[in-house]
């Protein structure tokens, strides 16, 4: 098995049939798709019902609500030699897989392959990126990586302890992890790679309502992985300029909502960089996976 694809789903239906059939045009038979339902009910089963032929998945349940927990969850349960967390309502365009195969095929000492995020309207969204590929550090990590676009090999994400479950959605923390994830790889002396070209396609949630409603806790996240990594104090100060200079260019224009996320996001950050914790809590210890 190439690849092991493990999705946690909460809240969502029509999206995880799109995300399958995006999967399905990949043209390949050597992944698995691992689906980590933590819904209450049994929205999920039906979707996936129509693909039980044409798809290997494995179809886990958890009550815990945590988007990390979910991923290690299925995690222990991969049997493919490169593994990766799609979004719910992700979709691969063609060739995805192809070219991250032989990206890590090329250079067997390839620890971490990322990508940015591609706006379903075209072009980049969900963030800032970098413009040029090339190798990830301390300081080029913020701009190159998110969650749903992240390549390793399974027994290197085991042995890293897979996703910090303190950090990201459903925590007090509620992002970052996947460069926290990517930090203590390259600490552990993995090589990382961004591939700008390497594009997963999600929806552009910046400066919508949901962006706003979890701005402070998104920053608390990032500030929280900020600190934990000593990252050098110019990063420090692009990330809470940042926000300052949109919160005053947004009240300048009346665009208060937009001045409210920014707010919300330089707050958050200043949390997390404060937390004392940050420095202090223990590293995720290795994981058991699949034989």
């Amino acid at each position: 098995m190439r690849f092991s694809l493990i999705v946690a789903t909460l809240g969502r239906s029509r999206e995880i049939g799109e995300l399958l059939e995006s999967l399905l045009a990949q043209g390949r038979d050597d992944l698995e798709v691992i689906i980590v339902d933590q819904n209450a009910d049994d929205r999920v089963a039906p979707i996936l019902a129509p693909y039980a032929s044409r798809l290997r998945i494995t179809h886990l349940r958890s009550s815990i609500r945590n988007a990390n927990h979910a991923r290690n969850l299925g995690l222990r349960a991969a049997q493919g030699e490169i593994v990766t967390f799609p979004d719910d309502d992700c979709l691969y365009p063609d060739g995805v897989l192809a070219r991250v195969d032989a990206a890590f095929r090329g250079d067997p000492t390839l620890g971490v392959l990322t990508g940015p995020a591609a706006s379903p309207e075209g072009g980049l969204g969900s963030g800032r990126w970098r413009e040029d590929s090339g190798a990830i550090d301390l300081t080029n990590v913020w701009t190159s990586v998110i969650e749903f676009n992240l390549f390793l090999p399974r027994p290197l994400m085991l042995h890293l302890g897979g996703f910090d479950e303190r950090l990201g959605p459903g925590t007090r923390w509620g992002s970052a992890e996947g460069n926290d994830l990517v930090c203590r790889a390259m600490a552990q002396g993995a090589k990382a790679q961004y591939d700008s070209a390497l594009r997963i396609i999600h929806p552009d949630k910046r400066l919508t309502e949901v962006a706003v409603s979890r701005a402070a806790s998104y920053g608390r996240g990032l500030g929280f992985v900020l600190r934990r990594h000593g990252v050098p104090l110019s990063v420090w100060f692009a990330f809470l300029m940042r926000p300052i200079g949109g919160a005053l260019i947004s009240l300048a224009r009346l665009r208060f909502h937009n001045a409210a996320y920014y707010a919300m996001s330089f707050w958050g950050r200043l949390i997390g960089g404060l937390a004392s914790e940050a420095r202090q809590s223990p590293l995720p210890a290795p994981l058991e996976g699949a034989a």
